[in-house]
């Protein structure tokens, strides 16, 4: 298989109660290369981000290392006291999610919309 590499946009949106909401949309492949898009990505958010949308819709293969770089990712914004959901995971992943522990850091929603309403809820 192919490295795809990893892609990472960055966008903000508003959330229902108007404040920010910092989204980090991946593509492509998440693999032990991946250090700089996620982890890189996640330490250059202003501190001012506290309220964190992952979208994994456009993921086309995450491997146990790019789950590492994930985890760490969480762990760092929990610490921070962050708010993650999550969005986009196939049923396989969000399984593998539960599995690990990730929803000690994060909800895993079935989309955008819902991942968004949680912020709020």
């Amino acid at each position: 298989m192919a490295d795809k590499g990893t892609q990472v946009k960055m966008e903000e949106i508003k959330s229902g109660d108007g404040l920010p909401i910092t989204v980090l949309r991946f593509a492509g492949d998440i693999t032990s290369t991946s250090q700089a898009a996620v982890l890189g990505t996640y330490q250059g958010l202003p501190d001012t981000a506290k309220k964190i949308l992952v979208d994994f819709s456009n993921v086309e293969y995450l491997n146990s290392s790019g789950i590492a770089l994930v985890i760490q990712m969480m762990i760092a914004a929990s610490k921070k006291g962050q708010s993650i959901q999550t969005f986009g995971l196939t049923p396989h992943f969000q399984k593998v999610f539960t599995m690990v522990g990730m929803t000690k850091y994060t909800k895993l929603h079935p989309d955008e919309q819902a991942a968004c309403a949680a912020f709020t809820a």
